[in-house]
């Protein structure tokens, strides 16, 4: 920079250098998120008729072509919730090459917590700050961690963010709401940001079960 400019004679990183960090952070919550294991959970495998859950389906695929607000997905178990949210997280992350993070909510605050050991390679500051500005966020099972009061401050904390910043964030839960802490309750269901769809639907892993003595094999 020229003598003069307010950045003159301080270092600063080259595009390339930002660019290079920023894919070993994606690489990191890619890693956390652990998609693998939803080897079978997308888009084109979720049948809305069959599982009774069409408003679901739809709202989870207009978010994933354009993420932009909250959607949050509640009902009983067995009804979706965690299929759809992981089919947007795999849609975002391989079409927008954005920073995504999936996790259920109590394996979030572990990711959190592994920080503290001693022998990890990530600090507490950084995973922190990945957590709450990932391009999208994707938790599910909300309430159903432990609630305890540093669990309830960290959770607060990455919502109020992604509120004020109005970050794109996908929530389910199957929880009464009063197992969610009031705060965080009171900004997920600001309809100005969030749109809320409770999945009434029967659990799909039943509707499966052939009864006994019914003949069919």
């Amino acid at each position: 920079m020229p003598p003069g400019h307010p950045f003159f004679g301080r270092l600063m990183e080259c595009d390339c250098k930002r660019q290079e960090k920023e894919r070993r952070r994606a690489d990191e919550l890619r890693q956390l998120s652990n998609l693998a294991f939803f080897d079978d959970y997308s888009f084109e495998s979720f049948d809305p008729d069959e599982r009774g859950a069409n408003e679901a389906f739809e709202a989870a695929a207009r978010f994933a072509a354009s993420p932009t607000g909250w959607l949050f997905l509640h009902g009983n178990c067995g009804v979706g919730k965690t299929h759809l949210a992981v089919a947007i997280a795999k849609q975002v992350m391989e079409e927008k090459d954005q920073r995504v993070l999936f996790a259920v909510v109590p394996d979030l605050l572990d990711h959190l917590r592994s920080t503290f050991d001693p022998n990890t390679d990530t600090a507490y500051d950084q995973r922190f700050y990945d957590i709450r500005n990932a391009f999208l966020l994707v938790l599910d099972d909300l309430g159903t961690e432990n609630t305890t009061p540093w669990a309830r401050e960290k959770l607060y904390q990455i919502f109020n963010h992604r509120y004020n910043e109005q970050l794109p964030t996908v929530i389910t839960s199957n929880q009464d709401f009063k197992r969610i802490e009031e705060r965080v309750l009171s900004r997920i269901l600001d309809t100005r940001l969030t749109r809320y769809v409770h999945v009434d639907a029967t659990d799909y892993r039943r509707r499966r079960i052939v009864p006994m003595g019914s003949g069919h094999r």
